[in-house]
């Protein structure tokens, strides 16, 4: 079974009706549902969820429970790998969080990561720089991808 890491803008775009890559991650949440994906996050995509207003805030929270996503906790190898990205910048100092959903889904052995952050997470810069620093410390590199390219395109 897949194993992803869920950032927090594939919350966000769950609720976004009409907007780009909505339906994507509501098939991509189907498939959650139906077992066929096992689907984690972390304590900072609660937080960063936490941010938002309600009734929004609400709905993707209730999300993580509903789907049974699995919420890891961060260590310090994740504060260490995300410091990495920083200093070799990778990601900016102010955005550190970005970079810190990298490295949970490094550190967690997950498959992918599915984001749809095109400013720090989704570009081709990151996902060639951390490949070489996962492969470098050891940890395993998970793709950085979209909803669209996790789900069967075919069942849109």
């Amino acid at each position: 079974m897949l194993k992803v890491y869920l950032e927090t803008t594939i919350f966000n775009r769950f609720l976004e009706t009409g907007r780009d890559y909505n339906i994507e991650t509501q098939r991509l949440f189907e498939k959650i549902s139906e077992n066929e994906i096992e689907a984690y996050s972390s304590v900072y995509v609660l937080e960063e969820l936490d941010k938002a207003t309600e009734p929004k805030r609400s709905e993707m929270i209730n999300l993580i429970s509903k789907y049974r996503i699995i919420v890891l906790e961060i260590d310090q190898r994740t504060y260490d790998l995300a410091e990495i990205y920083v200093e070799m910048g990778i990601i900016p100092i102010k955005f550190r969080v970005d970079g810190i959903h990298i490295a949970m889904a490094a550190i967690h052995n997950m498959d992918c990561i599915i984001s749809l952050n095109f400013h720090h997470i989704n570009k081709l810069k990151t996902k060639m720089a951390t490949e070489i620093i996962h492969r470098m410390k050891g940890y395993n590199n998970p793709f950085i991808c979209t909803p669209m390219e996790v789900i069967d395109n075919d069942q849109l």
